[in-house]
């Protein structure tokens, strides 16, 4: 407790057992007045009673008096006690004011009663006395019933003076005995007022502030030069001393915060530094699997508590599959479909099982582990998915990292978003948008790569053109001429698979181009090719376009020559199988053959 707290508790008690010990002695004084009161009331009310008591003998002598002489000076006599003991008996309506009990005032009002009895007998005296009856006057005055009266009177006045007198006695030594009590409390609250007062002061002067100084003048002397190196002993107390020692610790805890803050800083720059790093790698990628390296790198890096994983969004925009994972994230999906994720739904950044304060995202399963799903955004449109996720103490790490994430996720959203941009530029610099074929440019670029890498190397070509193409544009319309070329080049990309590659020539024209394939191999993909066209079945809004058939050419290296005549070749072979009728397939001769055929 501080010394000024002490030093107020010690003047409030002091003041308090002062004011107690004042009080006490008015109590005191006060119950010496009561006892005066009780003994005014007392005699009071003994007058009231003896008045009662006198009035109505007084008033009953001046009624025989007349009744026996006649004398009219005794009638007025009669009638002056009468209404003076009327006013006596209204003196009893305010009997309460003198603190009389119910069983004195029931008895106040027996005596009031027995007086208006009595006087109404004196009075049946007077008027018979005034009607010239003599005798029944007296015999009424001096009768039986005028003396019961009297006597029943005389006896409540005596025992309402009874009770009376028992009353004030026993408030009298009630009151004697709390004026003695207060007398002694307030003799008591001034000795404890006085111990007090010496005690604190004591406790005050010798304990809390000369021992404590005398132990803190080393410490205060070693701070005075500079030795801000001294350990300051804990004090638990909280005074003026403990203060003392708060503010010496405080120099040591502004010290330790200022390396903390210093080593955040080095934190935050670093941290600053890594995603500077990994944005300039970013915008250097030229695939999505370069930025998902980068991603799988870096971000273990500036955030080694959290396990993530980075999704990128399908074509039709229904679901998202990963493209990085690093530490091996427990809500990672191998696919997330769009509405799964609150994330996505809002646009906005989405905690899941932070304290359970919010609806968790359906594509994290069953782990309660704390997570966050940033949405991958560029120019309005949903790119992908950042999901962070981590260890059950990691939730407010999560928090604490969801503004770098943010500026990540919005950088490499843009950066994806430009990687997806490109490839579908070159996409489609070297595909058919028709079929999804690699077209004729993408041919020649492989062709002349194969001819400068290694001219004999084994390679089969087939040249593949669809018979009577012109029939179904004229007949049926180009919508259904496109079907028919969709689906012939599906067929042939579904039966080549990983065996060769497939390209759309021009017009109704198709090239495969298959490596490390000899003469046998590649005549025996063109029939297979050739009969499955031949026996697909082919409609047009509900119309069946009819049968289509292909002519096929092959030419072989090196048997047939270098792989700079592979394609011509094919084609000559081609025209040779549409000259002989269509749908067949026509292999080149061999160099063998042709040297026959020419010499």
């Amino acid at each position: 407790m501080r010394i000024s707290t002490i030093t107020n508790w010690a003047y409030g008690v002091t003041l308090v057992l002062t004011i107690l010990s004042g009080l006490a002695f008015i109590l005191s004084s006060r119950s010496a007045t009561n006892e005066r009161i009780a003994v005014e009331h007392l005699l009071a009310l003994d007058k009231m009673a003896e008045d009662l008591a006198l009035g109505a003998e007084l008033r009953t002598d001046e009624a025989r008096l007349y009744v026996m002489r006649g004398d009219p000076r005794h009638l007025a006599a009669f009638h002056v006690a009468e209404a003076e003991e009327r006013r006596r008996e209204a003196a009893i309506d305010e009997a309460r004011a003198l603190g009389v009990t119910d069983e004195e005032m029931q008895l106040l009002q027996r005596i009031r009663k027995d007086a208006d009895e009595l006087d109404a007998i004196e009075l049946r005296a007077i008027a018979a006395f005034s009607a010239g009856n003599k005798i029944e006057a007296q015999a009424i005055l001096f009768g039986d019933e005028h003396y019961r009266e009297h006597l029943d009177l005389i006896s409540a006045v005596e025992e309402f003076r009874k009770l009376t007198d028992r009353r004030t006695e026993q408030e009298l030594r009630a009151l004697h005995a709390r004026s003695d009590l207060f007398g002694l409390i307030a003799r008591i609250t001034l000795s404890l007022t006085a111990a007090v007062f010496l005690a604190v002061l004591y406790f005050i002067l010798r304990r809390r502030v000369a021992l404590p100084l005398q132990r803190m003048t080393g410490i205060v002397n070693r701070l005075a030069n500079q030795d801000f190196a001294v350990e300051v002993p804990r004090d638990s107390r909280r005074d003026e001393i403990g203060e003392m020692n708060d503010a010496i610790q405080v120099f040591r805890d502004n010290g330790l915060e200022r390396a903390r803050l210093d080593a955040e800083r080095q934190r935050d720059l670093l941290t600053k530094d890594l995603i500077l790093q990994m944005m300039h790698r970013l915008q250097a990628c030229e695939k999505l699997a370069e930025l998902a390296d980068v991603v799988g790198r870096f971000l273990p890096q500036l955030f080694p508590h959290l396990s993530g994983c980075l999704y990128v969004i399908n074509d039709s925009h229904t679901a998202l599959s990963p493209l990085s994972a690093w530490l091996e994230p427990k809500g990672g999906a191998e696919r997330i479909p769009v509405k799964d994720c609150w994330g996505l739904r809002r646009g906005r950044p989405h905690v899941s099982k932070d304290a359970e304060n919010d609806v968790p995202c359906a594509h994290i399963g069953q782990t309660d582990l704390p997570s966050l799903c940033v949405p991958l955004m560029a120019q309005s449109d949903t790119i992908g998915l950042l999901y962070l996720e981590g260890s059950n103490d990691a939730g407010a790490a999560v928090q604490d990292a969801r503004l770098y994430l943010e500026i990540i996720a919005e950088n490499l959203g843009l950066a994806i978003a430009n990687l997806q941009l490109r490839e579908r530029l070159t996409r489609l610099a070297v595909q058919d948008a028709l079929t999804g074929l690699l077209n004729r440019r993408s041919l020649d670029e492989a062709l002349h790569t194969l001819t400068q890498d290694n001219e004999s190397r084994a390679l089969s070509c087939l040249m593949i053109d669809i018979d009577h193409f012109k029939r179904f544009n004229d007949e049926f319309g180009h919508d259904a001429g496109d079907i028919v070329m969709r689906a012939v080049a599906d067929i042939i990309v579904e039966l080549v698979g990983h065996d060769g590659l497939c390209y759309r020539f021009g017009g109704e024209e198709f090239t495969i181009l298959m490596l490390d394939k000899d003469p046998a191999s590649a005549r025996r993909m063109a029939e297979r090719i050739r009969t499955r066209i031949a026996t697909s079945p082919l409609t047009h809004r509900g119309r069946i376009l009819g049968t289509v058939t292909v002519s096929i050419g092959v030419a072989s290296c090196p048997e047939g020559g270098t792989i700079a005549t592979a394609r011509s070749r094919a084609d000559l072979a081609l025209l040779q199988a549409k000259d002989q009728g269509r749908n067949r397939t026509c292999m080149e001769a061999s160099r063998s053959e042709q040297a026959e055929a020419f010499g």
